[in-house]
């Protein structure tokens, strides 16, 4: 974990169950709480990108929609309302923190050809370079991955392609539960937290198993295959709960919080 705590350049994802409630409205005490704690270490001289799910959950909620829709058209629109609210949220309480931040918005085909890839390189080298949080999300009005299920489209999976984008030094991956299980904690009582993890097998993809929540694409099969992808680049991930932001301090700080990914090799730096 001494590694962890020499981060200079961190990618933070946060889900859709972290930043909404059940009812799909968007959890304000925990999301002020997550834009104050990156605002602080953005100020400490830390490079942090965050990577937000959301769009849907919060789209549901500002138009009081139950349950999410199975038609591909319906869940784009309600994305968009719910991007321009997330966006409006974001400017806002990372500005109360004198913190700007600027919306990047990308498809699954980013990293398809090296152009796009270099443009979206020097986009990001660029907002660094000049104060600025980047918040990333998917382009669900053009990409439909995301929607239609966990292919390249959940934003775990976009957080470890936009990880070695930038050259992180670590992901960190928020969730709404302490970490990777031995078991389901909701099922069995005996279920352990992992606090460790050298490998990834197929072993811990069963344990893994199960999506998450109603307003959201993810759960722990996808975080595990975000932090196969980041390790495999050389870069340290740890999976947390999100529900209490400080974690994030205690994690940089050294301290054993939820379940840490390690590196498989010392990163290539591409990103300058």
């Amino acid at each position: 974990m001494s590694a962890v705590s020499q981060a200079k350049r961190i990618v933070v994802k946060v889900g859709t169950s972290t930043l909404t409630y059940e009812n799909g409205k968007l959890n304000l005490r925990r999301t002020e709480e997550l834009c104050k704690v990156l605002s602080d270490l953005h100020n400490s001289g830390l490079e942090v990108v965050l990577v937000s799910s959301g769009a849907v959950g919060v789209g549901m909620g500002k138009l009081g929609i139950k349950e999410r829709p199975t038609e591909t058209e319906k869940k784009q629109a309600i994305a968009a309302v719910g991007q321009c609210e997330l966006m409006f949220m974001y400017d806002k309480l990372f500005g109360e923190y004198n913190c700007m931040v600027a919306q990047v918005l990308l498809t699954a085909d980013v990293t398809a050809s090296e152009n796009s890839k270099r443009n979206v390189e020097n986009t990001f080298r660029e907002l660094l370079n000049m104060d600025i949080i980047p918040v990333v999300n998917e382009n669900d009005t053009v990409s439909i991955d995301e929607l239609d299920g966990p292919h390249f489209g959940d934003n775990d999976t976009l957080s470890a392609v936009v990880a070695k984008l930038v050259g992180a030094d670590l992901l960190i991956i928020l969730t709404d539960i302490d970490g990777l299980y031995t078991g389901n904690p909701n099922e069995d009582e005996y279920a352990r937290i992992i606090p460790e993890v050298t490998e990834i097998t197929d072993e811990l993809y069963k344990i893994a198993g199960g999506k998450g929540s109603k307003f959201g694409t993810g759960g722990m099969v996808t975080k595990l295959h975000a932090a196969e992808i980041a390790t495999e680049a050389g870069i340290d991930t740890i999976v947390l709960n999100g529900g209490d932001a400080e974690n994030i301090y205690r994690v940089l700080e050294g301290h054993q919080v939820g379940t840490f990914f390690v590196a498989k090799e010392s990163k290539q730096l591409e990103f300058e």
